[in-house]
C-alpha cells in the first residue's frame, strides 16, 4: 500500500466528530451502594426526596427573635435556648427571644437572628436580656428550609460523572444506592519483538514496555474495567488471538504500535481482516499512525507505538470516545487557553502539534514555555510537563513573546 497524502489525514476534529459519531453509549446498567459510585456514570436522574435543609434553621450564632419586636433601648427576655439537634419547642411569647447556635431549628414564630457580637447582655432579677445594638433585617442569618434543594428536584442527571463532592451531597440526601452504567471494559495489549516486560534483563537492541503500563495508569483515572492482554511479540497469529479475545471480552480494544505501514505491523492487517478500520491516519504530532475500526461489538483505537504519541492520542482522541461510550453526558472537547510564550517555536505546517509544556500565572497573565526535546519517544517530556501547546495544522514556526494556545492536562495526566 502506498503512503497516503498528507491531505489524506483528518483533523483532529474530525476524527474526534467521526468517532462520536459512530459510537453509542453501552445500555447496561448497575446498582451500587454509595461508597462505590465514585466515578461512576448515573444511568438516571437523581431525584431528592427531602428539603435542604429540611427546616429553618440558624446561619449563626446569636439570638432567634421577631424582628418586630426590636426596638431601640427595649430590652428582650432571653426565655431559653435552641441547639443543634436540640429544639426549643416551648411557645415564645412577646417580648421575648431564644439564645441558638449554628444550624438549630427556628423556634416556632421567631424569624431572624442576630448574631451575639451585636447584642449586650444584661442580667436582671427576672433572668437575662438581650440589648439589640442594631436594628437587624428581617430573616437576616436564617436559612430556609429547601433553600438549597427542594424535595423532588433533580439532584443530578443521567450522564453525570460522580465526583467526590457529589458523593458527599447523596449522601446529605440519605441516599444510599444509585443507578449507574456498567463499567466499560477496555483491553490493551503491546506488541513489538524490540520490547522487553520491566524488571526482566534487557538485551542489546531492546527497550522496556512503558506504553501498556501508562495506558493502563490513564485507563485507570475513568474507572473501566480493565484487561490486560499483555505484552505480545509481532507474530500474526499471536496479535489474531488477542484481536479474538477482545472481541469476546471487551467493549473497547486498545493497542499500542502496529498501525504504521511496516512490514511488520500486523495490527492493522488484522483488524482489516476481522474488523473493519473507518481510518488510520490523523493530522496530528505526535500520533499520525492512529487507527480506529470495529471487531464485531469491540471497537478498536491503534496508538502510535512512540510512548509520548500513545499518551497524546489516548488523552486528545480516544478519551472523549470513551466518555461516551461509558455513558457520560457532556461536551468532549476541553476548552483551550491563551498563554504568552516565553520561548520560541519550531513548527512544520501540515499537522496540528501538540508540544508538551509547562504554564503558569505571573502579575501579566498566563505564561507557557516547552520542556526541552519535543521528541515522541521522550517520555520525560510529559512527565515534567502540566500542559500541550497547540499549534494549528496550518500554523508555522513561532518566536517568542506570541500568544498560544494551551490545553491544560485532563486527569488522565495528573
Amino acid at each position: 500500500m502506498s503512503k497516503p497524502a498528507a491531505n489524506a489525514m483528518l483533523s483532529v476534529e474530525h476524527a474526534i466528530e467521526q468517532m462520536l459519531t459512530a459510537v453509542t453509549p453501552i445500555a447496561q446498567t448497575d446498582e451500587v451502594v454509595l461508597n462505590q459510585a465514585l466515578d461512576r456514570v448515573l444511568s438516571s436522574d437523581v431525584l431528592s426526596g427531602l428539603n435542604v435543609p429540611g427546616y429553618d434553621n440558624a446561619a449563626m450564632d446569636g439570638y432567634a427573635l421577631r424582628v418586630a419586636d426590636v426596638t431601640p433601648g427595649q430590652p428582650l427576655l432571653v426565655v431559653g435556648t435552641a441547639l443543634a439537634g436540640h429544639a426549643f419547642t416551648q411557645p415564645v411569647p412577646n417580648g421575648c427571644c431564644v439564645r441558638i447556635t449554628t444550624g438549630a431549628v427556628m423556634p416556632a414564630g421567631l424569624d431572624t437572628v442576630i448574631m451575639q457580637e451585636q447584642v449586650q447582655l444584661e442580667q436582671t432579677a427576672d433572668g437575662v436580656h438581650i440589648l439589640c445594638q442594631i436594628l437587624p433585617d428581617l430573616a437576616e442569618h436564617v436559612r430556609r428550609a429547601g433553600e438549597d434543594i427542594k424535595q423532588g428536584q433533580s439532584v443530578f442527571h443521567a450522564g453525570h460523572r460522580l465526583r467526590a463532592p457529589d458523593i458527599g451531597l447523596l449522601a446529605s440526601l440519605g441516599i444510599a444506592k444509585v443507578n449507574v452504567k456498567r463499567r466499560l471494559k477496555v483491553a490493551i495489549f503491546s506488541t513489538g519483538d524490540e520490547l522487553v516486560a520491566p524488571g526482566q534483563p534487557l538485551p542489546d537492541g531492546h527497550i522496556y514496555d512503558s506504553n501498556r503500563y501508562v495506558m493502563a495508569a490513564m485507563l485507570q483515572r475513568l474507572d473501566v474495567e480493565l484487561v490486560d492482554l499483555g505484552l505480545l511479540a509481532d507474530d500474526p497469529a499471536l496479535i489474531e488471538h488477542a484481536f479474538s479475545q477482545a472481541m469476546h471480552q471487551a467493549d473497547v480494544l486498545i493497542t499500542s504500535a502496529g498501525v504504521s505501514i511496516g512490514d511488520a505491523d500486523y495490527t492493522r492487517q488484522t483488524l482489516n481482516k476481522l474488523g473493519a478500520i473507518n481510518f488510520w491516519q490523523v493530522a496530528i504530532k505526535p500520533g499520525k499512525p492512529f487507527a480506529f475500526g470495529k471487531l464485531n461489538n469491540c471497537w478498536f483505537f491503534g496508538l502510535p507505538g512512540n510512548p509520548v504519541a500513545a499518551v497524546v492520542t489516548l488523552e486528545q482522541l480516544v478519551q472523549p470516545v470513551l466518555r461516551k461510550l461509558a455513558g457520560e453526558a457532556q461536551n468532549f472537547t476541553s476548552a483551550k487557553l491563551q498563554a504568552e510564550c516565553a520561548v520560541s517555536l519550531k513548527k512544520q505546517p501540515g499537522r496540528a502539534d501538540y508540544q508538551r509544556g509547562w504554564y503558569w500565572q505571573d502579575e501579566h497573565g498566563l505564561k507557557v514555555k516547552t520542556l526541552g526535546a519535543q521528541s515522541s519517544g521522550m517520555l520525560s517530556s510529559i512527565a515534567n510537563a502540566n500542559c500541550y501547546i497547540v499549534l494549528e495544522r496550518d500554523s508555522a514556526s513561532l518566536p517568542a513573546a506570541e500568544m498560544v494556545s494551551i490545553l491544560p492536562f485532563t486527569s488522565m495526566l495528573r
